[in-house]
């Protein structure tokens, strides 16, 4: 017996939920700076293409303005800014972790299990795609991780940005389909801002420091 509609997009959204969670864990070991920046394109790519699905098979078209931002904000415009950004100051690699990947992996598998836990009591609010905000939950958790573990300023930006897909598939998932337009466009742009400042900074700390190494900031204390 064929799918529905319904059925068919929720196996979609399964899927591509799935693969942007394997996308984080990827960063999380990841060192190249422009194949991070590549990743979250990839990540936020599948973000857009699950807020499409919804809008079409649940009838949601408030949530192709959600699509539509994403594809031109996440997956065009911030990779070019971010990679342009980098090829300036020449650093493309990020310096050691605060923990090695063995021990990030193993401690981002203990966030996923928490995700799936605390997104235990609100399955029932979430309609489309089979653990899909458990997926969302690991998604914020593991990129608040990275912002930690990780001392360059454009791979913390990465996380921030990561985590904050985490935070719209969450809204997506839920049964209203995603946050009143107007909330959503307000978080879109802000993200955005927020993003080109810490642009202008780390240039700022490049320059100043010659080294992306958000720690080396304590040597400003008089």
């Amino acid at each position: 017996m064929n799918p529905t509609p319904p059925e068919l997009g929720s196996a979609l959204i399964t899927l591509m939920a799935t693969i942007m969670l394997v996308l984080q864990l990827l960063m999380v070991v990841q060192r190249m700076l422009i194949t991070n920046i590549r990743l979250f394109a990839l990540q936020s790519l599948l973000l857009a293409g699950i807020a499409a699905i919804v809008a079409y098979f649940y009838h949601a078209t408030h949530v192709y303005w959600v699509a539509g931002l994403t594809l031109a904000g996440k997956v065009l415009f911030l990779p070019w800014f971010l990679q342009r950004l980098v090829r300036q100051i020449k650093i493309t690699q990020e310096v050691e972790p605060l923990l090695n990947s063995p021990t990030s992996m193993l401690l981002c598998g203990g966030l996923t299990l928490l995700g799936y836990v605390v997104a235990r009591p609100f399955m029932s609010m979430a309609r489309l795609g089979n653990n899909t905000l458990a997926v969302a939950i690991t998604l914020l958790l593991t990129g608040f991780f990275l912002m930690i573990n990780r001392r360059k300023a454009i791979t913390q930006v990465l996380a921030l940005l990561t985590a904050e897909n985490g935070l719209f598939l969450a809204a997506i998932a839920l049964t209203t389909y995603g946050m009143p337009l107007v909330v959503e466009l307000g978080i879109f742009f802000d993200v955005m801002v927020a993003v080109m400042i810490l642009g202008i900074l780390v240039f700022r700390i490049r320059e100043t420091f010659a080294s992306m190494d958000v720690s080396k900031l304590s040597n400003l204390k008089g």
